[in-house]
């Protein structure tokens, strides 16, 4: 898995994308069908302590739990019935059971290994793609920026002496002169300094990728952005897309009717066909609103 500074290979995606905020803010359009491929919440029995792991569930399982109904465009909060000035990250079941959000802008590396086991059967390119990851996970790349002044902070347990350490931190010469400094991020400074996959409202570094590769759990021994999440994935022939939006609680593959049927009906994956122009916005479940 290499850097891409050629970044004019993914312009094809920018110019599917639309100004709207339905999910083709994120997805391309003119793909013959879409899926919605929903990232796993967690469920904790009644009896759990509150700081216990939760097991891994699904979105028809809160469903069930909650009498509401798990359609395409659901939304999480309406599904487990949020109140409205309620937290949806956590909600108790009529059973007793604690229903977990799932995670956003991450899809686990198992769904994902999964996944591109179909995603192989609908491309002619399985060993050449490109794969990107959002420049804005903290850490990622590095930056220039100012810093406090070098002056450091003592404690003293004289309130007056005390009272002039704080004071002192903070050097007159900072707001004149703002000097930056550089800090490194967890890819390297070429790549941090490089040109970015510019997106509606989000900026990627981009890779090429095999996506044959992401078949296999040691994929991350091969990817030079550490823990962070993949957010963009296709191959070479534009055959489909994988799209996992920041904000999104599920991931979006567009490609053939052929390649959606096939992650449809695996019942390893939760996920269901998405209607052109859908929309997954918080507010956009008509159904259990």
């Amino acid at each position: 898995m290499e850097w891409i500074a050629d970044v004019s290979v993914g312009n094809w995606l920018r110019e599917r994308l639309s100004e709207d905020w339905s999910i083709h803010h994120f997805v391309p359009h003119d793909f013959e069908a879409c899926a919605r491929v929903f990232h796993a919440p967690s469920v904790r029995s009644a009896a759990d302590a509150a700081d216990a792991v939760g097991e891994a569930t699904t979105w028809a399982a809160a469903a069930a739990a909650f009498g509401t109904t798990l359609h395409a465009q659901a939304s999480w909060q309406h599904l487990v019935k949020t109140p409205t000035e309620g937290s949806w990250h956590t909600r108790v079941a009529p059973d007793g059971r604690k229903f977990s959000a799932p995670s956003e802008g991450n899809l686990d590396d198992a769904t994902l290994n999964q996944l591109a086991t179909h995603l192989l059967a609908h491309t002619t390119t399985p060993d050449d793609g490109f794969a990107a990851v959002w420049e804005g996970w903290g850490g990622l790349v590095g930056d220039a920026r100012t810093g406090p002044s070098q002056n450091s902070l003592t404690y003293s347990e004289d309130a007056v002496h005390q009272q002039m350490l704080q004071q002192s931190i903070y050097s007159p010469l900072d707001k004149l002169f703002q000097r930056r400094t550089w800090h490194p991020g967890i890819l390297s400074d070429e790549i941090s300094k490089g040109p970015r996959l510019e997106l509606p409202d989000r900026d990627h570094v981009l890779f090429s990728a095999a996506p044959s590769m992401f078949t296999q759990s040691e994929w991350r021994n091969s990817a030079p952005w550490d823990d962070e999440p993949l957010s963009l994935l296709w191959p070479a022939d534009h055959a489909w897309v994988v799209v996992t939006e920041i904000d999104y609680d599920s991931t979006i593959v567009a490609g053939s009717n052929e390649l959606i049927r096939a992650i449809c009906t695996d019942s390893s994956l939760e996920a269901l066909p998405l209607r052109e122009g859908a929309s997954l916005h918080w507010d956009a479940d008509d159904i259990n609103r």
